[in-house]
């Protein structure tokens, strides 16, 4: 990096904008001062997206952003904007989709070319060296010589990103057996299984939680076992493969390979809190340990590497160190050797180190080659007796090996919607557990959200050092309002759900599109772009849109709120036809439909007995099932008039508004569940 240059980047809270503070670019921060010299100045505007982790950010920045020579045409010919993706979803949106409409793949990168208006009119990913300058001066010279040609193709760009997702895929959806779609979903998504090794029939893999989410939730309506056999058979193989650190916990963005073998071996905080859950839920309908070893591992890393002093949860962990992808994560033989001395040879075997190497320039990636069992049918009795011990104190010297290497770059911004994704996750484990340690990390999480990133109804993007001035977007107030009616129901302190209403209203007002009843991923209140867009897709992140619309309908059941189920129903309704045809990019979607569907039971449980039998209760899989706790007085409509029996705590389960006979044992309220 070459410190004598210094931009306007230097006075970010952004690490990405940050990591080019020093480029010879004159870049500017998205913001009035960028586009008001573009008109003045008439000039095309280039807006270069990316984030702090991304591999090829860094290689186009190394390879061109911090060469005087290409700088000095981007200087000379354009007003150059950088823009951090995560802080600002709203502008990636926008542009992501001007560039897919003109039939080039999406990614990061993403370098896009506006008119001085902020139109679309060109765009790419990566570029190489020669492909960039060449690309500048075509541009330039294009703007100089067929300008009328560039504004056609802006304003036709224009016109498709007025146009929303909802417009392209609502439609008036007709009455039908909901079992019927629930099956249509599930053969969908069956007939794209990769039934070897787990995940769908595709590379590069991405794990998609949300996928496994509903398919755990499609064994539980219909009891299906195939659907099971391929959520266990995902789960094992990713964290068997090299997605998956082996030493340290915690996951990888997605693996290059159908295998889960080479990872991209960037860290997301989005992935591992969804993880959190999706593992959680698994061990509850399985109960299988290796599901438990897994939630354990990828807590403890999230404690070591990516939380603050206050509680708040870091962004990322980049995919390179020393400028090479992977260096910190992979081995090789030798140093195999050094460090684990008599037990090398045990624990090479284990993990699949070879002396040539299994990956790049004969370094090992680690991974296993199936479950534990059957790796130890191979050793003697002694050795299997003492495998718990060895494997452990393997892990131990590896973990302090690395943490000697350089260290990968940390994205140490807070960003709201991934900090409440980590809370759910957190809830998700402590009911599967019933850990006192994953309820206090999310408590003290959502009090870092309270104290830094609100003020009154208003959420803040991002925090570093300061609360970002970008006002949040749907999805983070999406997720903290999920976030806050799972920590109330693992509580039962009724501030999270008082809270979460209140920033629903606040939602309602600001982001809702009455003449469609969608919402819009920005604030009515926020920056004007040239379209406001609607996020209805589910990607690795479930889309917002369905995560508000499962928050309507939680909320509007545990408050009795029939206008906000109504608007839950109309979005849903909406969308069926798509959720049916492409399940993979509409599972949130699905399982939104499915709690619908089936109805969500209430549980009320009143008394001093409240916080055990919730415990109880919350350590199996009850996925249609909305728990309420109260010793005492209720402000939830639900417990009016619902009291003790005979002086004794009681359990009553309830289904729209009815409630079955109250009852004193757990055991009871199980049977009236099931």
């Amino acid at each position: 990096m070459n410190t004598h240059h210094q931009n306007r980047l230097i006075h970010s809270t952004s690490p990405y904008l940050l990591q080019h503070a020093h480029n010879p670019v004159d870049w500017y921060e998205w913001g009035a001062e960028a586009l008001e010299k573009a008109v003045k100045e008439d000039k095309p505007i280039l807006v270069s997206i990316g984030y702090s982790s991304c591999h090829w950010c860094h290689v186009m920045e190394r390879e061109s952003f911090e060469i005087e020579k290409i700088a000095a045409v981007m200087n000379a010919f354009f007003v150059c904007i950088k823009v951090d993706r995560e802080e600002r979803p709203d502008i990636d949106q926008v542009y992501m989709e001007a560039v897919q409409a003109l039939g080039i793949n999406g990614g990061w990168p993403l370098n896009v070319f506006l008119t001085p208006q902020q139109k679309p009119f060109f765009g790419g990913t990566y570029f190489s060296p020669q492909a960039w300058i060449q690309i500048l001066n075509n541009i330039h010279n294009a703007y100089i010589s067929n300008r009328q040609q560039l504004n056609d193709t802006a304003e036709e760009l224009s016109l498709h990103l007025l146009r929303s997702d909802v417009d392209r895929f609502r439609q008036q959806s007709s009455v039908s057996d909901w079992r019927s779609e629930t099956d249509t979903i599930y053969s969908k998504l069956e007939s794209r299984f990769d039934s070897r090794h787990g995940g769908m029939d595709k590379a590069p893999k991405f794990i998609m939680p949300s996928v496994w989410h509903f398919l755990l939730r499609y064994h539980h309506i219909t009891g299906n076992i195939h659907a099971l056999d391929q959520v266990n058979l995902t789960l094992h193989k990713t964290e068997q493969g090299g997605i998956y650190d082996q030493i340290g916990g915690g996951f990888a963005r997605y693996s290059v390979d159908a295998y889960w073998f080479a990872p991209h071996f960037e860290k997301m905080l989005y992935d591992n809190a969804q993880l959190l859950s999706l593992y959680s839920e698994a061990y509850q309908v399985t109960k299988d340990e290796t599901f438990r070893t897994i939630v354990y591992e990828t807590f403890e890393w999230l404690i070591r590497e990516m939380t603050g002093g206050s509680g708040e949860f870091y962004s990322a962990l980049d995919a390179d160190s020393e400028g090479e992808e992977g260096k910190y994560y992979v081995w090789t033989n030798a140093e195999m050797e050094n460090i684990q001395g008599d037990d090398a040879k045990i624990i090479s075997s284990y993990y699949g180190v070879t002396p040539e190497g299994n990956w790049e320039h004969g370094n090992n990636i680690l991974k296993k080659s199936g479950k534990d069992e059957m790796f130890l049918k191979n050793l003697t009795p002694l050795q299997t007796a003492g495998w718990p011990t060895v494997l452990k104190k393997a892990k131990r010297k590896l973990l302090e090996h690395r943490e000697k290497r350089v260290r990968p770059g940390l994205d140490d911004k807070i960003i709201t919607a991934w900090n409440a994704m980590t809370v759910c996750g957190l809830t998700d484990a402590y009911r599967a557990f019933a850990d006192n340690r994953f309820l206090d990390a999310a408590i003290k999480n959502m009090g870092f959200i309270e104290s830094e990133l609100t003020s009154g109804d208003v959420l803040y993007r991002s925090f570093k050092g300061k609360p970002s001035s970008t006002q949040g977007f749907l999805d983070d107030y999406a997720y903290v309002i999920q976030a806050l009616i799972k920590l109330y129901q693992v509580t039962f302190n009724e501030q999270w759900i008082q809270r979460a209403a209140k920033l629903t209203d606040h939602v309602i007002h600001y982001f809702h599109d009455p003449s469609d009843g969608f919402f819009f991923y920005t604030s009515s209140a926020a920056e004007k772009l040239i379209t406001r867009k609607k996020e209805i897709f589910d990607n690795v992140i479930p889309s917002s849109n369905a995560i508000m619309a499962q928050n309507l309908f939680q909320l509007g059941t545990l408050l009795d709120n029939s206008g906000w189920k109504e608007t839950a129903h109309s979005m849903v309704k909406a969308l069926s036809h798509i959720t049916q045809a492409e399940p993979n990019y509409m599972s949130q979607w699905a399982i939104v439909a499915t709690e619908m569907n089936m109805g969500m039971k209430e549980v009320l449980m009143t008394g001093t007995e409240i916080h055990t039998w919730r415990k109880e209760l919350q350590k199996d899989f009850y996925p249609f099932v909305l728990t309420q706790g109260a010793n005492g007085k209720s402000s939830l409509p639900l417990f009016e008039g619902k009291e003790k029996i005979m002086g004794k705590d009681t359990i009553y389960v309830c289904f729209q508004k009815t409630c079955r006979l109250p009852v004193q044992t757990l055991e009871e309220a199980r049977n009236q569940l099931n």
